[in-house]
C-alpha cells in the first residue's frame, strides 16, 4: 500500500510512496478445453515415456483480469523477454501452490516452463512436470480430473488513478505457479498428448463440463 507524507514550509506537499507489492494472476490452461498439438518431437518422444507436459495462456495483456488489474502489451512483452532467458538455460521453475513470497523455493518446485510466446494478446507457454515431490502431486492431481490453473508471481506497483488497477511499468516477473484457484470462467486444463485426439477419460469428463458451462 502506498504511503502518504507531509512536509510543512511554504506550502505543503503532498509526497505518495509506492512500495511494490507481490502480484499474483490466475488462469486455466487451454481455455475453451482444448488443447492444440504443440508437441516437438522431443516432447513427444517424453510424453510417450510417460511424462506430462501441459500447455495454455498464462498471462494476457491490456485487460482487466479476475484481480481487476490490467497488465500493459508493453510491460508484459519486457518481462516475457527477460523471462525467455531463464526458460532458454533451464531455470524457469515453479511451485505448486501459491507462496507469499518473491523467491522460488527449489525444495517445492513442480514444473519447469519450457518455452514461452506471445499469440495476440496471450501469452501462451508450455510447462512440464518434474519428477519432484511437488511435481508428483501435481501429475496425481492432473490424472485424477482436479481442476489445475497457473498463476504468474511478480513485484510491482499499480496505478488506480484512471479507475482501473493498471500495473506500472517497474512490474517485474518472477516465475509461473500451478494453483487451484481460476480467473477464466469454464477453462479446464487438458494435458498434451503425443496424438491430437487421444483423451483420458479425466480429460473426456473436462471437455463435457466445458460444454455446460459454455451452454
Amino acid at each position: 500500500m502506498p504511503r502518504l507524507l507531509t512536509r510543512t514550509g511554504n506550502a505543503r506537499q503532498r509526497i505518495v510512496i509506492m512500495s511494490k507489492m507481490l502480484l499474483t494472476e490466475f488462469y486455466q490452461l487451454c481455455e475453451g478445453g482444448t488443447c492444440q498439438d504443440l508437441l516437438t518431437e522431443e516432447e513427444k518422444r517424453f510424453v510417450s515415456n510417460g511424462g506430462l507436459i501441459l500447455s495454455g495462456v498464462m498471462q494476457r495483456a491490456e485487460a482487466q483480469n479476475g484481480n481487476g488489474r490490467v497488465y500493459p502489451m508493453r510491460v508484459l512483452e519486457r518481462e516475457v523477454e527477460n523471462y525467455k532467458k531463464l526458460v532458454k538455460e533451464k531455470r524457469a521453475l515453479g511451485e505448486l501452490d501459491h507462496p507469499e513470497s518473491s523467491i522460488v523455493n527449489l525444495a517445492n518446485a513442480s514444473h519447469l516452463v519450457t518455452d514461452i510466446w506471445f499469440e495476440g494478446k496471450d501469452v501462451m507457454g508450455k510447462i512440464r512436470v518434474l519428477d519432484t515431490p511437488a511435481g508428483k502431486t501435481l501429475r496425481a492431481l492432473v490424472e485424477g480430473g482436479c481442476q489445475v490453473g497457473i498463476s504468474s508471481r511478480g513485484l510491482g506497483t499499480v496505478d488506480e488513478s484512471s479507475g482501473a488497477a493498471r500495473v506500472n511499468d517497474d512490474f517485474q516477473l518472477i516465475c509461473f505457479d500451478m494453483v487451484s484457484e481460476p480467473s477464466t470462467t469454464g477453462a479446464f486444463m487438458m494435458r498434451e498428448s503425443k496424438e491430437p485426439n487421444v483423451w483420458t477419460k479425466a480429460d473426456k469428463i473436462n471437455r463435457l463440463l466445458n460444454d455446460i458451462v459454455k451452454d
